[in-house]
């Protein structure tokens, strides 16, 4: 039964369809498992449905509004919460409804600008050129395919290889790094490509259109994030800035650093364009927001009269008639320094210490005690606005056994646990056991 829910007839492609890579986020749940629970299909494992459409669903740690986007696609209303206005913005866009000849239109004249803007500057040359040199000293040296792969051959070719790539840097008269200011955009990024960044910052910003623009800066911002000046062994942990060539354990070869955006922009910005269409065709007319805020105090009600009248209408009317949601693990994530990029870039207040279970804060026993209090605050809030006979759906790895005291703590009570494996994973010990249970919590009689 508990294979049902790892999903694996799903390709990767389908397990981030249209909106749902609209930008990278650490620690988001796949959509099937979402849809799973909100549909209104039965099946031996689930053997009655919760969720119809024109319901309302919250999600109290809305993340990157994975929750939002589904929620659309099967006709039933969502409100998220979420400390992070990163992620706010992530969960907008991608359940916003722009105008798409004109999102088009903006995107094709950002790329124009950002060529027009790169003219006469050195750099895109002195890409072309270690790049070309780069390809013919790897087939020259069997760097892949031939010569045994020891510590001491690939020093070597390294040694050999920087030769060429100081030569060039001196031919070109180009600068790498950039003056330190203690900034994270200062210290991982090469000269080239902050100036490239700052550059559409500044046209986007012009866009009159709000929607417009937030999906113009997210595709930057997912533009920032993959070129940050490391080695591709280290994308998901940053390490040590790399401002030199290397050689890249990932690819059993010498490699580069990346010194331009504009490849990574124009593949971003159209790529946006095409998801936010896509979803356009599938999603219904309903009403999704998130809102930045401490699920833990939040008012709801406030702050949907405040940015959508017609939706607080409709909650008031018929209240909110559960929560899916993916609370934040112990000790794991810290979930504003892995966006620090787009923080610094936007000019985005931090709430790191309002996180609830911050990886700062470890995985001690007082952790975890501030952890099960947290997130029964969080449930007692919601509470205020959930139906009587609501549904409440967690999703958790919980080896500490946290959640038995925090439905008491919330009043409620887990009337079932649904088992999953998780067989997909990014990071590096993907390979080890792992699984989630799906706390299926009700109202305590």
């Amino acid at each position: 039964m508990a294979s049902r829910l790892a999903f694996t007839q799903y390709r990767e492609k389908e397990r981030t369809k249209h909106v749902h890579r609209l930008h990278p986020y650490k620690g988001k749940f796949i959509p099937q498992l979402v849809e799973y629970f909100l549909d209104e299909h039965t099946d031996e494992l689930k053997t009655e449905s919760w969720f119809k459409p024109g319901d309302i669903v919250l999600d109290p740690f809305c993340g990157s509004g994975t929750t939002l986007v589904q929620a659309a696609e099967l006709g039933i209303h969502a409100v998220g919460v979420d400390i992070s206005e990163f992620n706010t913005l992530i969960s907008n866009t991608k359940t916003s409804c722009p105008d798409l000849n004109r999102l088009h239109s903006a995107a094709r004249n950002l790329i124009s600008r950002l060529r027009s803007f790169n003219a006469d500057s050195a750099h895109l040359d002195f890409d072309i050129a270690v790049t070309e040199a780069l390809s013919d000293y790897n087939k020259m040296s069997d760097m892949r395919y031939g010569n045994p792969q020891t510590p001491e051959f690939a020093s070597a070719c390294l040694d050999e290889f920087l030769q060429i790539w100081h030569s060039y840097v001196c031919r070109y008269g180009i600068q790498l790094r950039q003056a330190q200011d203690g900034s994270f955009l200062s210290r991982w990024y090469s000269a080239s490509i902050r100036n490239e960044i700052e550059f559409l910052r500044s046209q986007i910003m012009t866009e009159a259109d709000r929607v417009i623009r937030n999906i113009l800066l997210l595709a930057l911002t997912r533009t920032l994030r993959s070129c940050r000046a490391t080695t591709h062994a280290d994308l998901a942990t940053l390490k040590d800035p790399v401002f030199e060539p290397y050689y890249c354990r990932k690819h059993s070869k010498i490699c580069k650093p990346i010194l331009t955006a504009t490849k990574w922009w124009e593949r971003y910005v159209l790529d946006s364009v095409s998801r936010i269409a896509e979803f356009r065709r599938l999603r219904t007319p309903t009403h999704q927001v998130c809102i930045t805020g401490d699920a833990r105090s939040a008012c709801l009600d406030t702050a949907l009269r405040l940015c959508n009248n017609k939706f607080d209408n409709i909650a008031i009317k018929q209240g909110i008639r559960g929560i899916f949601t993916s609370p934040p693990y112990v000790g794991l994530i810290d979930y504003h320094e892995q966006h620090a990029y787009a923080y610094e870039l936007l000019g985005l207040p931090r709430r790191d210490r309002s996180e609830i279970g911050p990886k700062a804060g470890g995985q001690s026993r007082t952790a975890r005690e501030e952890y099960v209090e947290s997130i029964s605050k969080v449930l007692l809030n919601c509470k205020r606005y959930l139906v009587p006979d609501y549904d409440v759906f967690l999703v958790a790895n919980d080896k500490w056994n946290l959640y038995p005291p925090i439905a008491q703590r919330s009043g409620m009570q887990i009337i079932k646990r649904y088992e999953r494996p998780v067989l997909y994973r990014t990071e590096k010990n993907r390979n080890e056991p792992y699984h989630e249970t799906i706390f299926h919590l009700k109202e305590m009689p």
